[in-house]
């Protein structure tokens, strides 16, 4: 996906120009994910389309450049994803999706799976209905190869398009779910994190919810809960912080499973994502 970032320092004003700092950077919550693994020293690559034009060539160059390995998917006749997101002055930010090719990814685009030891799932692809039945052809393709699946669902907006007991359906077939407060709530009825913990590992047996400046929790069938403190940063842009910390969570937690190290490792990099605009690691980081 090809994120065009529009910062804003004032209230929107309807029907009149608001000034506001706008940029481009790649995006996507895969994409995200695979480019912090890959910077931080974790081989990933990334299953996605792009349309044949001049977003799809730069958000494919992008990845090269942070060392993802990708598929080549280029379909004709389609625009590249893009999602125009809103910052506000306080580094909240509201987007708009659109997926373009990547709604019709299928299991052909998936590549061998020798040498993979994890997968990483957004739930972008299983709530568009032009790409659910290719992802869970995916899913069941990758859980039969006998590879773990986390999986982050996406934002409560997107979910509401599914329902709530669709979402509960696929939760039971991956192995860890990383999602946030609000997405927690949504799935396990309970307000307090910690019950919402409890109540959706009756579905998945690893559950770990981000708390924003809260920090995070995490907690595994028959263990206790574990949590963190937040990881101090300047806020400018949060557009992509959950897509850092899941990264830094599975490079830490598929080397040894320590729930405190992968939490905190999550944290640093999501603490990193939020002090400059946009959703990837700086290059010369």
């Amino acid at each position: 996906m090809l994120d065009v970032t529009a910062v804003v320092g004032s209230p929107i004003r309807q029907g009149v120009e608001t000034r506001a700092a706008i940029s481009t950077q790649g995006g996507g919550a895969a994409a995200n994910v695979a480019s912090w693994l890959a910077v931080s020293g974790t081989p990933a690559h990334l299953v996605a389309r792009v349309g044949d034009d001049a977003a799809g060539r730069t958000v494919l160059a992008e990845l090269d450049r942070y060392g993802v390995t990708h598929s080549n998917t280029v379909i004709p006749d389609a625009n590249t994803g893009v999602v125009v997101v809103l910052v506000d002055a306080l580094g909240e930010r509201t987007m708009f999706p659109d997926s373009g090719a990547n709604s019709g990814l299928s299991l052909a685009d998936l590549p061998s799976l020798d040498g993979f030891t994890a997968v990483y799932l957004s739930g972008y692809p299983l709530v568009n209905p032009r790409s659910r039945n290719g992802a869970l052809d995916i899913l069941r393709t990758v859980k039969a190869a006998g590879l773990p699946v986390i999986f982050d669902p996406s934002t409560v907006g997107v979910l509401l398009e599914v329902g709530l007991n669709q979402v509960r359906e696929w939760l039971s077939l991956v192995d860890v779910v990383v999602l946030n407060e609000e997405e927690a709530h949504f799935l396990s009825g309970k307000q307090n994190p910690v019950d919402a913990a409890t109540e959706l590992l009756r579905l998945t047996p690893l559950v770990v919810i981000k708390r924003g400046g809260n920090g995070a929790l995490a907690q595994a069938r028959g263990c206790a809960l574990v949590q963190i403190p937040a990881v101090d940063a300047q806020v400018v842009d949060t557009t992509g912080a959950g897509d850092a910390f899941a990264a830094g969570f599975i490079q830490s937690w598929a080397d040894d499973t320590d729930l405190i190290a992968a939490l905190q490792h999550g944290a640093t990099l999501a603490a990193e994502c939020v002090s400059h605009v946009g959703s990837r690691p700086a290059i010369n980081r």
